[in-house]
């Protein structure tokens, strides 16, 4: 996921669009767009006249060396081989949470403290999205049930300011490939040595 700091208006519609396709429970978010500088959400850096405002949409950076699986007891936890997305699930899942310790992006992971609860009455949605379940851990999970059909993440899709790209880096004509080879880019916690495959174009 190539995401374009410069397009990011913070308008959340990649929260909203993950958050139905998904059927996420209530209260709960796979990603949200933060503001970066200010302490509350749309406030600028700096002061007057020199100021500055900058979203980061923040969710699971599905890392090529994820430290949630490596401390998974059951592998629940894992690395899909074929498409790098990083996965849960939830019927493996014990509920230890040693994944949400590891990880060292704050809030991308959720915990399901009680049965699922929903807005509506109803599931919201992709039919195939994974059905919630109480006592597991949750991420985003790169809306896998759509790549398996060939279609981008839920996210991308609903992006008004056309800010999100998806694709394969290891395809050097892939859109996300030219992007990265265009533009300069910056990556969340690099030093953490996970290798996250979310990039923020700068």
């Amino acid at each position: 996921m190539v995401i374009d700091t410069k397009r990011c208006v913070g308008c959340n519609a990649c929260t909203v669009a993950c958050k139905m396709a998904n059927n996420v429970p209530q209260d709960i978010f796979w990603t949200r767009a933060l503001t970066d500088g200010g302490e509350m959400m749309d406030t600028p850096a700096g002061e007057f006249p020199d100021v500055s405002l900058r979203y980061i949409t923040v969710s699971c950076q599905h890392c090529e060396n994820p430290a949630c699986a490596k401390v998974c007891p059951v592998g629940a936890t894992y690395k899909d081989p074929e498409t790098g997305v990083v996965r849960q699930d939830y019927d493996k899942c014990i509920g230890c949470r040693m994944c949400m310790s590891a990880c060292p992006y704050t809030g991308v992971r959720s915990f399901n403290w009680e049965e699922p609860r929903y807005p509506m009455d109803f599931a919201l949605g992709d039919a195939d999205a994974p059905k919630h379940q109480k006592h597991v851990v949750e991420k985003c999970i790169f809306c896998y049930q759509r790549l398996a059909r060939g279609e981008t993440p839920a996210c991308m899709d609903l992006c008004p300011a056309r800010a999100r790209h998806f694709g394969d880096l290891d395809d050097p004509d892939s859109e996300v490939s030219k992007l990265l080879k265009e533009r300069s880019y910056e990556q969340l916690l690099p030093s953490e040595g996970t290798k996250p495959s979310v990039y923020y174009l700068v």
